[in-house]
């Protein structure tokens, strides 16, 4: 029997924050997301990065509760990798930088569109992010 699974990319991925009015405005500020559907009902906000979704949901929002990790203080994502471009090392680190977030790595990375350049951060809310160049170094 044939798989009927057609491997076709990330749809959405969805990330626990806390404050969602600070959080939208986080990464739409710091990593050029753009607004794309609220849920006020479940405490959630869909952005745009590029062509997926971003769903920041209220950790704090008692509308949220259902939907909580079981697990406190646990997580099953180790980080999210968001493919940017270009990758202009200076003009990153100083956007970064006026924004006052950290860099907690930086390395040459393998990833889905090759090996390139890579910056690891963390938003304010603990969620390690990496921000991947194209291809080349």
């Amino acid at each position: 029997m044939p798989n009927p699974i057609r491997p076709l990319g990330l749809d959405h991925a969805v990330l626990w924050v806390r404050d969602l009015p600070r959080a939208v405005a986080w990464y739409r500020d710091v990593l050029g997301c753009v607004p794309a559907f609220d849920y006020p009902e479940i405490g959630m906000a869909h952005l745009w990065f590029g062509g997926i979704i971003l769903g920041l949901w209220d950790a704090d929002d008692p509308r949220a509760a259902y939907a909580l990790p079981k697990v406190r203080g646990g997580t099953n994502v180790d980080h999210l990798a968001l493919a940017v471009g270009p990758f202009e090392r200076g003009a990153l680190m100083a956007h970064l930088a006026a924004h006052g977030v950290p860099v907690h790595k930086e390395e040459v990375q393998v990833g889905a569109r090759g090996v390139g350049r890579a910056v690891y951060i963390h938003d304010p809310w603990g969620n390690r992010l990496e921000l991947k160049g194209p291809p080349g170094l």
